[in-house]
């Protein structure tokens, strides 16, 4: 699942795209046993006509001219792009760093791996048509979509981009197509930050037939941390995800975007990219590529790749604590973008009341005293703590049939991950193991059984949706709960591919501790069910029609009701207590 090109560079021009960001994080794969339960794929030069599906022939020509320049000629030759350095190897890395990732994409689309991660150089989400530029000589990813059309056919892919810096490579190869979804977070500051382009701003939403398939969301501040990146996610980019319903997600992986990045200037700890990956496993049948991109402290970008594979290899997720809410700035990110976007995607057209208008928030253009504080500081002098040990219980899941024992202190004291039993009432067994949880094991659960799911049960696959991501992730990380309870009640109106999926994204909380009751007249479903709890991807949900505009009101009257107590609902910045936005609940 690991597959690495290591990429030499000479020039002491460059202070932090250098050889150590591979050593290190391979280094760290070694040490964490990593490397060993993942399958190290043979790396190989891409080939011309590979290139040449984003490249114009005319640049790779000149690329190829490189090795057999003088030094004065690569000076020369590097200074009609924009940053980036050239050296008499880069061609060749460069052409390992496609590669690579084509290899990946190989055996991901052949189904020799689930999924995997490339730890290439030079990254590749700058690089344009005839233009190298910030780091970038081959766009590493654009090639690697265009490739999986091309060979496998595939019709819909996902591109994330969580860089800190705005991937516009990615996005002019792919403006005008409806068949790439591309979405990019980075830090702009209002087209103060590079690559200062007015392309990067949340109303760039593509051309012609793809206008609506690009997503820039803009940080106009430092600092976001790890509400405000999963704030976006589940209010933004999951609801158009499972919308448009990808056949295959490719992970622009930059790790500039974690803490003590002097790029990025970011508060994200490394242990977020666990759950971003995480939720991005669910879609496509849990077809996912990542390949590296920027991340320039060694220390946070180290950490930050084991996270991912450890989470691409199906280890429980470390649980997120202080989850405050996003900040003012992101809300209004959050809402330019939703508002530019409403009349593409139909999760969005019923999303309460949004428009494009810059929000002028109460107290706005004054820091917080926590802000003044760390303003003082460097990113490098950033300290955060080690990611903690992502422990692995030794039975995954277990299953009790009718008459058996329900004990789910076996599962919140890591003997086992998971289960799933039968019982002949559930809500009475519900309400046995709440009693014991909170009387024997004194843990947080979460519970499940009244989730005001809209329409009785929200038959419409696109209100449930819109109910899971809107209400129901939000909540469930910030309530970190030790204990997930699942009770599928008789006549509850979920379909089996809603129920995996609600299954299934709910590995996300308590260290992957699920209880899951089922009717014992419920069997069909029990293999299903535990084929999630297993670790096996959810079947997709087909690409979403609109919802019901009852089940979108009903969805939206519950977040704005709930969302005074809970920041991660909150959507926009409008009408909203200064101290909503500053304290966890």
């Amino acid at each position: 699942m690991n597959c690495r090109s290591l990429f030499v560079h000479f020039s002491p021009a460059c202070k932090i795209e250098v050889p150590e960001r591979l050593t290190v994080s391979h280094g760290a794969l070694v040490r964490n046993g990593l490397t060993d339960r993942c399958i190290c794929l043979p790396v190989r030069e891409a080939v011309d006509a590979e290139i040449l599906l984003v490249h114009s022939e005319e640049y790779l020509e000149a690329v190829k001219q490189t090795p057999h320049m003088t030094l004065e000629d690569l000076k020369e030759f590097t200074l009609q792009y924009g940053d980036v350095y050239f050296h008499p190897n880069i061609y060749h890395c460069a052409k390992l760093a496609v590669g690579s990732a084509l290899q990946l994409v190989d055996s991901v689309l052949m189904g020799k791996v689930k999924n995997g991660m490339a730890l290439v150089r030079p990254p590749g989400h700058h690089s344009m048509r005839s233009a190298a530029n910030g780091f970038c000589v081959f766009n590493n990813v654009a090639i690697a979509a265009q490739y999986a059309k091309q060979k496998y056919g595939v019709k819909r892919i996902l591109i994330v981009d969580w860089d800190i810096h705005h991937g516009q490579g990615v996005q002019y190869c792919f403006e005008d197509d409806p068949s790439v979804l591309y979405f990019s977070w980075h830090r702009y500051e209002h087209q103060k930050f590079w690559p200062n382009l007015k392309d990067s701003d949340y109303d760039i939403v593509g051309k012609g037939e793809g206008a609506g398939f690009n997503i820039n969301v803009p940080w106009n501040k430092v600092g976001m941390e790890n509400s405000d990146y999963l704030s976006v996610f589940c209010h933004l980019l999951l609801p158009i995800a499972y919308e448009f319903c990808p056949d295959l997600v490719l992970v622009c992986a930059g790790f500039d975007s974690a803490i003590g990045d002097p790029e990025g200037e970011m508060c994200a700890t490394p242990d977020i990219f666990a759950h971003l990956t995480y939720l991005l496993m669910n879609l496509a049948e849990g077809k996912l590529c990542a390949v590296l991109e920027g991340g320039y402290n060694l220390t946070s970008l180290a950490q930050s790749v084991c996270q991912t594979v450890q989470t691409l290899l199906g280890d429980p997720l470390p649980p997120l604590t202080n989850l405050t809410g996003p900040c003012r700035s992101t809300l209004e990110s959050l809402q330019c973008v939703r508002a530019a976007h409403r009349q593409h995607w139909s999760c969005l057209r019923h999303a309460g009341t949004i428009s494009t208008k810059r929000i002028k928030l109460s107290g706005e253009g004054n820091k917080d005293e926590a802000e003044v504080g760390e303003e003082q500081k460097s990113p490098e002098e950033k300290i955060w703590p080690e990611p903690p040990k992502r422990i692995c219980p030794p039975v995954c899941s277990a299953v009790v049939l009718p008459d058996g024992v329900v004990c789910p202190d076996i599962i919140i004291l890591f003997q086992i991950r998971n289960g799933l039993a039968l019982v002949g009432d559930a809500a009475m067994t519900m309400t046995c193991v709440v009693q014991y949880v909170a009387a024997e094991v004194d843990s947080r659960y979460e519970l499940i059984k009244n989730f005001p799911f809209p329409s009785q049960g929200c038959t419409d696959t696109s209100g449930f949706a819109q109910a899971m991501f809107s209400l129901l992730l939000p909540l469930g990380y910030q309530y970190n709960p030790s204990l997930v309870l699942l009770v599928r009640m008789p006549g509850s109106g979920v379909c089996d591919i809603m129920w995996q999926q609600l299954t299934g994204l709910l590995q996300s909380f308590a260290h992957g501790h699920t209880l899951v009751l089922l009717q014992e007249d419920d069997k069909a479903c029990v293999g299903p069910t535990a084929s999630i709890l297993l670790g096996n991807p959810a079947p997709p949900l087909g690409q979403l029609p609109a919802s019901l505009k009852e089940d979108a009101e009903a969805v939206e009257r519950l977040r704005s009701r709930l969302q005074a107590d809970w920041n991660l609902l909150l959507t926009t910045g409008e009408s909203t207590k200064e101290s909503s936005l500053t304290s966890g609940t």
